[in-house]
């Protein structure tokens, strides 16, 4: 029996202590942990078609819960949520087999005489955190590494989105016994109990403030980390940039589902010389997308909502903030917290103590900022927390490589943005304080395995330097150290 707890308050009001549901399922996933090691590439195969033709046979499921949780547009319910899972599930089956396979390597000059190999193991019982802004995809995602990995997960969803999270609970159900996979819903005190859990792997997407505690929490049981979180990604489009194109692709990466995206655009630094046309190819881009005016925008069936209140409060208190401190609204600014509207948003000469230069925006405004050297663009860069992503618009090789050699970030589009989470075969995350650790594809099956060790003895070599010590154990230790 699949165990899915919808953790709720009791009748009087106080919560219920969801503690002794999850370590039922997790006591459960113990044995089949350790039978899972043993299983073959067939077998998991086999799980993740049963996953993927679940989210397939339920599109039209998730465009009604996408809806109803945050007005997400039917097509990027396909684009940001289906497709993903669909690529990462397919990608992996088709490649799963080779994944698998022991990888040889070659002896060193210390180890002459034996065979060595790397050999995948599962890490055992896992712990699946996914956020809000993306559900489906970013919990079915790492889903599909744990279970290609050979492991068991409990999958813990966001309670802000409730249609959502319900609908994949109720998938999970269907498709997996609960000692293979359960889920459990509910706030930060289910959050809480899974995390006082000794899970073999914790795989985290969120903020950084949160991977903190999770952090924090995995280091009781020494248990490992995949941390994917977020941060203030900038972009920089130079004088050279195709300005058309560029704004054409940056209001997409950035507005996709209303600015609520880790790797989207936080901000824009834009040479001086082109900066007001760049901005007018910005302003035409968005009335053409979603709408001339703030009410049109409202009505448009292509632009999603704040997921909430709370975080429509908090978006409009980083725009008031810059406001007041002196800031200039090139286009948009409206907003209706009781419709959780934001208005795209286009705003410049912000002071550097306004809260929006600090804090990550995670919502539709978008800080455009003149520059003029690029050297001081670049130090701006690495005076900040290392980005999740950066993008650079320009057809001067010059200025992209400069950036590239002078800047870290998790990842890096020349002349796109966001395109890097959608190659899955590139490993995806962040440096630091935008994460730790790496998902998709092999990756991500990496993430979710322990690479073991093996040294195989053919012939023995060690024994002459076995003790006693004499003199012909010293000369072979001072060739052995001259010729390594």
């Amino acid at each position: 029996m699949n165990t899915v707890v919808s953790y709720l308050p009791n009748a009087a009001g106080a919560a219920a202590d969801p503690g002794s549901a999850i370590r039922h399922a997790f006591d459960a996933q113990w044995s089949t942990a350790l039978r899972l090691r043993s299983s073959t590439a067939k077998e998991r195969i086999a799980k993740i078609q049963r996953l993927l033709d679940a989210v397939l046979a339920h599109r039209e499921a998730f465009y009604a819960a996408g809806y109803k949780d945050f007005k997400k547009p039917p097509a990027e319910i396909d684009l940001t949520e289906v497709l993903p899972v669909v690529a990462e599930a397919k990608h992996t089956m088709r490649a799963l087999k080779g994944w698998m396979k022991p990888m040889r390597v070659w002896p060193s000059r210390m180890t002459m005489g034996t065979k060595s190999w790397i050999q995948y193991e599962p890490k055992g019982r896992c712990l699946i955190v996914s956020p809000w802004n993306y559900p489906v995809n970013l919990t079915f995602g790492p889903l599909v590494s744990a279970i290609a990995a050979g492991n068991t997960a409990i999958l813990k969803p966001s309670e802000m989105t409730p249609n959502l999270s319900g609908l994949m609970a109720k998938i999970v159900r269907e498709i997996f016994p609960a000692e293979e996979v359960a889920v459990f819903e509910g706030d930060a005190a289910v959050s809480t109990a899974l995390l006082a859990l000794p899970f073999d792997h914790i795989f985290f997407t969120g903020s950084p403030a949160i991977g903190k505690v999770v952090m924090a929490a995995a280091a009781k049981h020494l248990t490992s980390v995949t941390l994917e979180l977020g941060g203030k990604s900038p972009t920089i489009v130079d004088e050279s940039a195709d300005l058309k194109s560029a704004a054409r692709t940056i209001m997409w990466g950035k507005y996709t589902n209303n600015g609520q995206t880790c790797i989207a655009p936080d901000h824009i630094y834009v040479h001086e010389t082109v900066k007001d046309k760049f901005v007018a190819e910005c302003v035409a881009v968005l009335k053409a997308s979603y709408g001339d005016t703030a009410s049109a925008q409202m009505q448009s069936g292509s632009l999603a909502r704040v997921v909430n209140q709370r975080h429509t409060q908090r978006i409009a208190g980083l725009l008031n903030d810059a406001r007041e401190r002196g800031a200039r609204v090139l286009f948009g600014g409206e907003v209706n917290e009781g419709e959780c509207f934001v208005q795209p948003t286009l705003i410049d000469s912000i002071p550097a103590d306004a809260k929006i230069q600090s804090e990550e925006i995670f919502g539709p405004l978008l800080p455009v900022i003149g520059y003029r050297d690029l050297d001081e663009v670049i130090a701006e860069v690495n005076a900040q927390p290392k980005p999740l992503a950066l993008y650079i618009w320009s057809k001067r090789e010059a200025n992209i490589e400069r950036v590239l050699k002078n800047t870290t970030a998790g990842g890096t589009c020349i002349n796109h943005v966001v395109m890097q989470y959608a190659q899955g075969n590139l490993p995806f995350g962040g440096v630091n304080n935008s994460g730790i650790g790496s998902a998709h594809g092999i990756f991500g099956f990496k993430a979710f395995s322990h690479e073991r060790a093996v040294v195989r003895t053919r012939f023995n070599l060690a024994t002459m330097l076995y003790p006693p010590y004499g003199e012909k154990t010293r000369k072979l230790l001072n060739l052995m150290i001259k010729t390594q």
